[in-house]
């Protein structure tokens, strides 16, 4: 038992010697060597002139901006869709009453564009039932929303569970009771 402790130590101990045997790293390959990669399909991602499905990060910041604020509340965290649904910033693509998602006005399917102009920020569950229709009522849009009716000290918990606290929007001046 003596003999096979004072070996495993020698073997733990050969590999921080300088005389030590160093095995080679491994070869290193590139995606591009794989034969699922094309060039031209390299090429279209790197296009300056690629037009994304999906909004740019900048784009759904200044999109949530635009959109309606939610009295007494943070701007950063709350809003509202065209429709008067309250949303919560944190709850994204999910199929909930608050979730929302950045919707194409004109749909990309049609040649809506990933840009600000035709970007709103819009309830998740009214998104996935608008699809690709630019012929639909607001009417109809609003008869598809998840209705839920929040208070204030729902929003403080939701609040406090996604960042740790609660922030309110600017006074504006009037009373609040409690």
């Amino acid at each position: 038992m003596r003999g096979t402790k004072v070996e495993s130590a020698k073997r733990r101990n050969r590999s921080r010697t300088s005389s030590s045997i160093s095995t080679a790293p491994p070869p290193k390959s590139s995606v591009l060597d794989t034969e699922f990669v094309s060039e031209e399909a390299f090429l279209y991602e790197t296009s300056p002139n690629n037009n994304p499905r999906s909004f740019p990060y900048s784009v759904k910041q200044k999109c949530w901006e635009k959109a309606e604020r939610v009295k007494g509340r943070d701007p950063d965290r709350w809003r509202r869709d065209v429709l008067g649904n309250t949303l919560f910033r944190k709850l994204v693509g999910c199929p909930g009453c608050l979730c929302h998602d950045y919707d194409h006005i004109l749909p990309y399917s049609k040649g809506g564009q990933s840009t600000l102009e035709n970007c709103q920020v819009l309830q998740a569950t009214v998104n996935r039932s608008k699809g690709n229709r630019t012929e639909i009522s607001k009417a109809d849009l609003i008869q598809k929303s998840s209705y839920c009716r929040v208070s204030g000290r729902d929003m403080d918990l939701l609040e406090l569970s996604a960042y740790g606290n609660v922030r309110r929007g600017q006074d504006d001046g009037g009373c609040r009771i409690q």
